[in-house]
């Protein structure tokens, strides 16, 4: 199982709100050879570190691909820059950010490359709740845990919230 996390707490006049500006990621992830195989609701999330950023949307996709992890990654990271993202510090604003959670079964701890599973998902409720909501059979290569374990494992205070389509 290849899942991704992605999040977006920008508008763009091209692009729209980050709902939909993650809507199009998906369908446009194909060009990439990246094929959406499920993906869970959109969540809002307040930024992590706490700050006056907009809030996030994100979501969880299980894709398939060809690929392997690190083209994977690049590919990704391609597609980051093709919406307008730009790299200038950490945990700032950004109209889109895609993350490698995971890629099948594999542990890989490149120094300054590649890191699967993602170091920080057990830590991040806005990427559990939609994980545990589109994979909740998976289990962490390391720990064992489910994206539901780890969730429940987690401190209080956390914002996030199922965006409700319709409402």
């Amino acid at each position: 199982m290849i899942l991704i996390a992605l999040g977006s707490n920008l508008q763009t006049k091209q692009f729209g709100t980050s709902q939909e500006l993650l809507e199009n990621v998906l369908k446009y992830m194909r060009k990439k050879e990246i094929k959406l195989m499920d993906r869970s609701s959109w969540y809002r999330s307040a930024p992590i570190p706490a700050s006056d950023q907009p809030w996030f949307v994100n979501g969880v996709a299980q894709v398939a691909t060809s690929l392997g992890p690190k083209a994977l990654l690049e590919a990704l990271h391609a597609v980051e820059s093709d919406y307008g993202r730009t790299r200038s510090r950490r945990n700032e604003s950004r109209t889109l950010d895609l993350d490698l959670l995971a890629y099948e079964d594999q542990v890989i701890d490149e120094p300054d490359g590649l890191k699967l599973p993602h170091p920080r998902l057990q830590e991040r409720a806005f990427v559990l709740m939609p994980l545990a909501e589109v994979a909740p059979q998976w289990h962490h290569p390391i720990s064992g845990m489910t994206a539901a374990e780890m969730l429940a494992s987690l401190p209080p205070g956390q914002q996030v919230e199922r965006i409700v389509e319709g409402a």
